[in-house]
């Protein structure tokens, strides 16, 4: 018998590795026998995927034959080992037989850059090493054809989803068994289990009980907990004051269940993450919950006294989507939308998880876009969503509904009597001297809509209290500096804190971190973008002031940043709520204004409801495996900003910064793939992301790290008080 590699470092048999994904098969049909998969068929995709590799040219370049010619992409050949006929008599359709010769043929994604001649060629060479090759385990299923019907696959065949096949079962099937396939052939090269047990989530929600009972007998899980513990197997679209216990709500509609948490912005996943691993799940971390967004590993270099493994495993776990419970940004889960070459492993995994959303009103109206169209995707492949906010703008139900997505809403909203905040409308631009005279050992935060009003307002007060405590924060800090901010206003935002301050911010705020200030001064920006700021103050206590918000709403003019990233309708609309709001505002009250300016009949007119509707159209209009990956992910995050170091930081940490590039720039033979990703994290330290207007004001000097990466020095000034200066 002829010994035939699929990998070479280390070297490993097409029967090692193939073994290797049998055994996550059967961890996967353990764990979730529920999910609609053939389980026959996804075993025979495990079986047949890699025998292509078996041909001369991949031997060859594993080092372990000789050949010449051009070597075609070994899925393509593996289809060689189909067993139709067999496939025939059990009585599968042709469509079901075309679906298995497309996931094996494609399960990477390669380009085809062969003729159809030199593939039929290299299909009949197989039969010498077909002759030499034995697996004991393909049993009944060893076959091999050098004649493949073109009813069944032949190269240019692509399983497309065009508008008339949205949703059909064909389409379905091939999703399935692929990303199946791929879920389990990435975790058997990665030497990983393709899934992990749930089998913590209940116990660890029953202790948190326990906890909450030690401190008062009385404790018990409220009403919205309640209502989400008995509807765990349907998908829930529920509205909660902030306070209520959204977090272990639902953990608790997750249960022992595969699961993924959501939520719009990393600093609240960073905290959500760091609570729920100190809190809830304090044992098996990184057996059990994961963070996933862009900065993962240097959170998990953060955190690495909770992990009992070593790292780059946890890391690799988390990737490959392995954890039982994973909290994470939309990006990272939800771009499979655009059906881009190689989607089908993340659709196939939400077929059988249970998602979270939190926090449905802080997104864009592209982002909010993406994600209508991901939870009708997700029901219709069987996996379920629950929806959980503060205030849900009235249009998403409306296109939910449109997108014929089946959910439950509870009859009630999940709203406590208690009253927080009482409104005095300033009908005049934000204005630091009105600010002045309430500022007397208290604790004040001035939220403004744009950097420029924040700066200016920061200027202004910190001249008016040179020996006070007054600080600034938004998106144009350093990544090191914009920490120790975060972690600055934390503190200064408890409650409980003695010392006075004024914090100036920008919407960073709004729904990243957990702080209650004395006194709020904000401009208008929308009235959903108000009440998140709102919950910035008096977060968690009963009104015992006569006022306790000022909002600015620019009397004659607009707030700044209305009519760049603020809907001009929207805010005018905003306006005009704000009238009724003078004096004590009730929770319900302002679920009740969000509706009405956010319902789908106040937005037809908004640039909001255009940019909405032109995003669920733009990807629809799209066909399946049009766009690659590279493409989405620009699309998706909507980029336009550039990452770079301020010239003024790079000369004065040149010699750090220089060190860093200089561990990137060296071999994988040289460096641990661990000490680059630490060098990495570290770098990206004196990084921030300059929007494109600003950029295009100065220059950039390019420095090249490798072939691969540069970093761009951006010519202005910086400081850690104000940040950028140009």
């Amino acid at each position: 018998m002829q010994k035939y590699l699929a990998k070479s470092n280390p070297p490993e048999t097409i029967q090692e590795h193939t073994d290797n994904l049998l055994k996550n098969y059967q961890t996967l049909k353990k764990l979730y026998p529920e999910i609609n998969i053939d389980w026959y068929l996804l075993e025979l995709v495990c079986l047949l995927h890699d025998l292509g590799k078996m041909n001369r040219l991949f031997q060859k370049k594993v080092g372990n034959g000789s050949g010449v010619g051009k070597e075609i992409p070994h899925g393509y050949l593996s289809v060689a080992f189909v067993p139709y006929s067999k496939l025939e008599d059990l009585g599968y359709s042709e469509d079901e037989i075309q679906v298995v010769y497309q996931a094996i043929a494609r399960h990477h994604e390669r380009k085809k850059d062969f003729t159809e001649q030199e593939w039929e060629t290299e299909i009949e060479k197989l039969s010498e090493q077909w002759e030499t090759f034995f697996y004991e385990r393909l049993a009944d299923n060893a076959d091999y054809s050098s004649e493949i019907d073109t009813i069944y696959f032949y190269p240019e065949a692509r399983i497309f989803e065009g508008e008339d096949t949205v949703g059909s079962e064909n389409f379905k099937n091939y999703v399935q068994l692929k990303g199946l396939l791929n879920r389990i052939d990435f975790a058997a090269s990665a030497g990983i289990d393709v899934e992990l047990e749930n089998d913590f989530l209940q116990e660890s929600m029953e202790h948190q009980l326990a906890n909450f009972r030690e401190k008062n007998a009385a404790a018990d899980w409220n009403l919205l907990q309640k209502y989400m513990l008995q509807h765990q197997n349907e998908n829930v679209v529920v509205i909660a004051e902030t306070g209520m216990g959204k977090t272990e709500a639902g953990l608790l509609w997750l249960g022992n269940h595969k699961g993924f948490f959501t939520l719009p912005l990393r600093t609240a996943i960073n905290a959500i993450y760091t609570r729920v691993t100190r809190e809830i799940v304090t044992d098996k971390q990184a057996q059990r919950v994961g963070l996933l967004h862009s900065e993962t590993y240097s959170q998990y270099l953060l955190h690495e006294e909770n992990t009992e493994m070593e790292i780059d495993e946890y890391y690799t776990r988390t990737r490959q989507m392995s954890l039982p419970v994973t909290i994470c940004t939309l990006d990272q889960l939800f771009d499979f939308v655009f059906r881009y070459a190689g989607f089908e492993h993340k659709l196939a995994t939400l077929s059988y998880s249970k998602v979270i959303i939190d926090e449905i009103q802080m997104y864009s109206p592209d982002l909010l876009a993406y994600l209508i169209l991901g939870l009708s995707y997700i029901d219709k492949f069987g996996g379920k969503f629950c929806v959980m906010t503060a205030t849900l703008p009235g249009i998403v139900l409306d296109l939910l509904h449109d997108n014929e997505v089946d959910f439950i809403q509870p009859e009630e909203k999940f709203v406590s009597e208690r009253v927080r905040h009482s409104v005095e409308v300033v009908h005049t631009e934000i204005d630091s001297v009105f600010i002045k005279p309430f500022f007397h050992d208290n604790r004040i935060l001035v939220i403004c809509n744009t950097i420029s009003k924040a700066k200016k307002i920061y200027s202004e007060l910190k001249a008016m209290f040179p020996n006070k405590k007054v600080r600034l924060i938004h998106s144009q800090f350093i990544k090191k500096d914009r920490s120790k901010k975060e972690e600055e206003i934390f503190e200064d935002g408890q409650k409980d804190n003695p010392e006075s301050c004024i914090w100036v911010a920008t919407q960073v705020v709004e729904a990243s971190l957990d702080i209650d200030f004395d006194l709020l001064f904000t401009e208008l920006s929308d009235i959903n973008g108000l009440f998140q700021r709102m919950g910035r103050c008096y977060r968690n206590r009963a009104l015992d002031v006569d006022t306790n918000v000022y909002v600015f709403d620019g009397g004659e003019k607009v707030c700044s940043g209305v009519g760049q990233f603020i809907d001009k309708t929207i805010f005018m609309n905003s306006k005009k709520a704000l009238e009724k709001c003078n004096g004590a505002l009730t929770e319900m009250k302002k679920m009740e204004i969000v509706e009405q300016i956010y319902s789908t009949e106040a937005l037809k007119k908004s640039e909001f409801y255009d940019e909405l509707t032109q995003a669920l159209n733009y990807v629809k209009s799209f066909d399946s495996y049009e766009l690659d990956k590279k493409e989405v992910r620009s699309k998706f995050r909507n980029i336009n900003s550039i990452t770079a170091i301020p010239a003024t930081v790079w000369q004065e940490n040149k010699e750090e910064i220089t060190s860093y590039m200089e561990i990137l720039a060296r071999s994988s033979k040289e460096v641990s793939k661990k000490e680059k990703m630490i060098a990495r994290t570290n770098l990206a330290e004196f990084m921030l992301n300059i929007p494109d207007y600003l950029y295009k004001k100065s220059e950039g000097e390019v420095h090249r790290i490798n072939r691969y990466e540069t970093v761009i020095e951006f010519k202005c000034d910086y400081s850690e008080d104000i940040g950028i200066i140009m």
